[in-house]
C-alpha cells in the first residue's frame, strides 16, 4: 500500500499525459494483472455460486455482510458532519442485528432506514482532500491516491478482517469476495459491449462515480482546463447562435456510456 501511495504522489514523472492517470503505465499493468486473476479464479467461481444458490440465500448472504458494513458508514457518516445520517446507519445495524436475525433480512430498510454508502476515502474527500491521481491496486481494483489511503482504515477497522477466529475470517472473507463479484456479473456483458478500451472506460467510471459519492449525487461541475476553453473560442466565433448546443451535445455524448457503467460498477468498494 506504501508504495502504491508513493507511486502515486510521484506519479508526475510517469507514462501518461493525462493529469488525472499519471501513471498510466503501472495501472494498466495492474488492470491486466487484476483481469486475469478475475478470469481465471474469481469470476467462475462467482458464476458458479450465482447458479447454485437461490436468489433468497444470495440476498441474505449481502444483507449479512451490508449490516456489518452499517457500523463503519456511520462513523463516516459522523466524521463528515451528516448527524441524522449517521444515526440511522447506526438504527438500521440495531434494527438488522436483532430482527433482522444479524442482518440476513433487511428489515431496516423496510421501515424506511435509508442504506448509505460511505468509507474513509469519501471521508477524506468531504475534510478537502484532493483525490490525486488514478491508481489500479493489485487484487482490489480502481482507487485513487485519496482513496487508498482511505482503503487501508477500512481494512485496518473491517470487523470481518480483523475476526479472530482465523478460519471464521477467511472464510467470511472468501465468501464475501464471491457475493461481492456475483452481484456484479450482470455488468460485465454492459461494459464489453459498450468499451472499446476498457480501461479507460472503467477508470472515468470509477471517478466519475466516486466524486459524486462525496457530494452525495450533488457534485458541482468541473472547471475546464484554460487550454480548452482557449482552443474553443475560434469555434465560439464561426458558430454564432449555435455555440450552446453543440458542446451540450458533445457532454452528452461523451457521458453517457460511462453512466452507464455507473449503475453497474462497484456497489460496494
Amino acid at each position: 500500500m506504501a508504495l502504491i501511495l508513493v507511486a502515486g504522489l510521484l506519479g508526475g514523472c510517469a507514462t501518461s499525459g493525462n493529469p488525472k492517470d499519471s501513471i498510466e503505465g503501472f495501472n494498466r499493468a495492474m488492470f491486466a494483472f487484476n483481469e486475469g486473476l478475475d478470469k481465471a479464479i474469481v469470476k467462475p467461481v462467482a458464476t458458479g455460486y450465482d447458479n447454485v444458490l437461490s436468489s433468497p440465500v444470495k440476498t441474505g448472504v449481502t444483507n449479512f455482510f451490508g449490516n456489518i458494513a452499517d457500523l463503519f458508514i456511520g462513523i463516516n457518516n459522523l466524521l463528515q458532519g451528516k448527524v441524522a445520517a449517521g444515526f440511522g446507519d447506526f438504527g438500521r445495524l440495531a434494527v438488522n442485528s436483532t430482527i433482522g436475525i444479524l442482518g440476513v433480512i433487511d428489515v431496516a430498510s423496510d421501515i424506511g432506514l435509508e442504506k448509505h454508502e460511505e468509507d474513509f476515502g469519501q471521508t477524506f474527500g468531504r475534510w478537502g482532500v484532493g483525490s490525486g491521481s488514478y491508481v489500479v491496486v493489485p487484487f482490489f481494483g480502481s482507487r485513487t491516491v485519496r482513496d487508498t489511503a482511505g482503503l487501508v482504515l477500512d481494512v485496518a477497522v473491517d470487523p470481518v478482517s480483523n475476526h479472530g477466529h482465523v478460519p471464521t475470517r477467511n472464510t467470511a472473507l472468501a465468501l464475501r469476495i464471491v457475493s461481492d463479484r456475483a452481484n456484479l456479473l450482470p455488468a460485465d456483458k454492459v461494459i464489453d459491449e459498450a468499451a472499446l478500451d476498457k480501461y479507460s472506460y472503467v477508470r472515468d467510471a470509477y471517478l466519475q462515480r466516486r466524486r459524486s459519492l462525496i457530494y452525495d449525487g450533488n457534485a458541482p461541475r468541473e472547471a475546464e482546463p484554460e487550454a480548452d476553453l482557449a482552443d474553443q473560442q475560434p469555434l465560439v466565433a464561426e458558430a454564432g447562435s449555435a455555440q450552446e448546443s453543440v458542446p451540450a451535445q458533445a457532454e452528452t455524448v461523451a457521458v453517457e456510456p460511462v453512466v452507464v457503467a455507473q449503475q453497474h460498477l462497484l456497489q460496494t468498494e
